[in-house]
């Protein structure tokens, strides 16, 4: 059996978002809701911990930082998407891809870092 070769990504997430892809076993991202038509991980956990921390704390009162790879071959239809600084990097894929894209994940969904 041939073990792929993978992409790191992170994914800063609010409490909801949390709680079902710990239902999930951390295995997969929850569907995305009728106006999120994208799911953006990001490349870099600098700029996941400044989201998590800046936009989700403010949001929801508490923000998670995710760690997690994925099938390198899957993600080159998606190119990255520079959207401010040099760390502000993400994928947009599509919601419709988002469970094709559960399914390139290997291993678990990590939770490396939280704020109040």
């Amino acid at each position: 059996m041939t073990v792929p070769i993978t992409r790191t990504l992170f994914r800063p997430v609010g409490p909801r978002e949390l709680e079902l892809i710990a239902e999930s076993g951390w295995t997969r991202f929850p569907p995305r809701l009728p106006e999120q038509p994208i799911f953006y991980p990001v490349e870099n956990e600098e700029y996941a911990r400044a989201i998590a921390r800046d936009w989700n704390v403010k949001a929801s009162g508490a923000g998670h930082v995710l760690r997690f790879r994925v099938d390198a071959a899957f993600l080159e239809k998606y190119p990255v998407q520079q959207v401010g600084a040099r760390v502000h990097r993400e994928l947009w894929i599509p919601a419709e891809d988002l469970e094709a894209f559960n399914d390139r994940i290997v291993g678990p969904i990590e939770l490396i870092a939280s704020f109040p």
